[in-house]
């Protein structure tokens, strides 16, 4: 099994540059330098890394906003595939959340990223048909 690590922003150069290589992932403003350090140091011990020979192979990032967990980024590169290492992400991202006094989780799958949503569904995720979401930027920042 490879070794799960808390993320840090030194591993930020390392894992844009996976998500940019792997299909499903979307990369926006919101992804800069800036927002992650943002990000991980209001949820600090919530995202984590992979690590298989020295390498990063997985990570995933998860925060709350005092009431609801969000997981977001999960990417396993397609070698590291089909060996456990998304699902222990996932658990040790649930475990620290559950630490926060956090109790529900959600996350969001683009449509059409098949691959994606048979993972949740076989990690016992459901799909909720009674809500929308809604979001909302200015005019002009399409990409936030």
């Amino acid at each position: 099994m490879s070794n799960i690590r808390v993320m840090t922003l030194d591993d930020y150069d390392t894992l844009v540059e996976l998500m940019r290589q792997t299909p499903g992932i979307s990369l926006r403003d919101a992804d800069s330098r800036e927002a992650t350090t943002r990000y991980l140091s209001r949820n600090p011990g919530l995202s984590f890394v992979a690590e298989q020979d020295g390498q990063i192979c997985a990570c995933i990032m998860s925060g709350h906003d005092g009431r609801r967990g969000y997981l977001q980024h999960l990417l396993v590169l397609p070698a590291w595939r089909r060996r456990g290492i998304g699902e222990a992400l996932v658990q040790r991202c649930i475990a620290a959340l559950e630490g926060e006094g956090i109790a529900k989780f959600h996350l969001d799958v683009l449509k059409g990223n098949a691959l994606a949503a048979s993972f949740w569904r076989a990690q016992g995720w459901y799909l909720r048909e009674d809500i929308d979401r809604y979001s909302f930027t200015r005019p002009g920042n399409d990409n936030a």
